[in-house]
């Protein structure tokens, strides 16, 4: 499966989409498709977006009227035209050798889902550290209950058809319960690479705060089931006019 399905969700992401778009016109590995699902976003997400199809010429822009990132996802998926899927979030960023290296990993290991570590090569030494604390916990639960980033995950149509997609009802922890649904059936595991993540969340928010809020969830997640009915309340979007450097 090297052709690539690339789902971009994005809301009011006009300053950041760009960088991702021209990290992946840089790839190494040319052989993809990306799909960009906006949800009704209030800024020029979209019409930046468009200024990079003369260098992404398989690049294509849906807006919903909708929001919300798990519909965001699943409803790429179904525009998917290639077997292999990977699900990004419009703020992280590509080494021009992710997607190549990635695929051979993927290749290698007969993967068809899997989860990348979290990079903060350019965040301060606390910042480095949460991503270190995050990645060891997603390396150990990966064996029994898995949890993952949905900034970058891998999946394929066939594995995202057999558990009917993210759950849509699930406001926190999507991701997790997505690759939680599909380790039943499909080995899943985490390649060796990272993507670099943003740390908006982390400034904002407090980085223990947010370790705290996702530790919690989690183990409401083992021990309780998931969360369809907002049990545990995190309010997501509310970072996107923040400056960026």
């Amino acid at each position: 499966m090297n052709s690539l399905s690339i789902v971009i969700i994005t809301l009011n992401e006009e300053k950041c989409i760009g960088r991702l778009l021209t990290d992946l016109s840089k790839q190494i590995h040319q052989v993809f498709e990306v799909i960009l699902v906006d949800s009704n976003s209030d800024d020029a997400t979209c019409e930046v977006a468009l200024d990079y199809q003369d260098i992404l010429p398989d690049l294509t822009i849906h807006k919903m009227n909708a929001r919300g990132t798990s519909l965001g996802r699943n409803t790429g998926a179904v525009l998917a035209k290639y077997e292999r899927i990977l699900f990004l979030d419009a703020d992280v960023r590509l080494e021009p050798g992710f997607l190549a290296n990635s695929l051979r990993h993927l290749d290698k290991r007969g993967l068809e889902v899997a989860g990348v570590y979290l990079g903060s090569s350019n965040s301060s030494i606390r910042y480095r550290l949460g991503c270190k604390a995050f990645n060891l916990g997603m390396f150990l639960t990966q064996f029994g209950f898995p949890t993952a980033v949905g900034a970058c995950i891998f999946s394929s149509k066939r594995a995202h058809q057999h558990i009917d997609g993210f759950d849509e009802n699930i406001a926190l922890c999507e991701d997790c319960d997505y690759v939680n649904r599909l380790s039943k059936t499909f080995r899943f595991r985490f390649i060796p690479m990272t993507f670099q993540f943003d740390t908006r969340r982390l400034e904002q928010d407090g980085l223990l705060s947010t370790g705290l809020i996702y530790l919690k969830a989690n183990l409401r997640r083992f021990f309780c089931g998931e969360m369809q009915k907002n049990e545990i309340e995190y309010r997501f979007g509310h970072y996107e006019n923040k400056k960026k450097s």
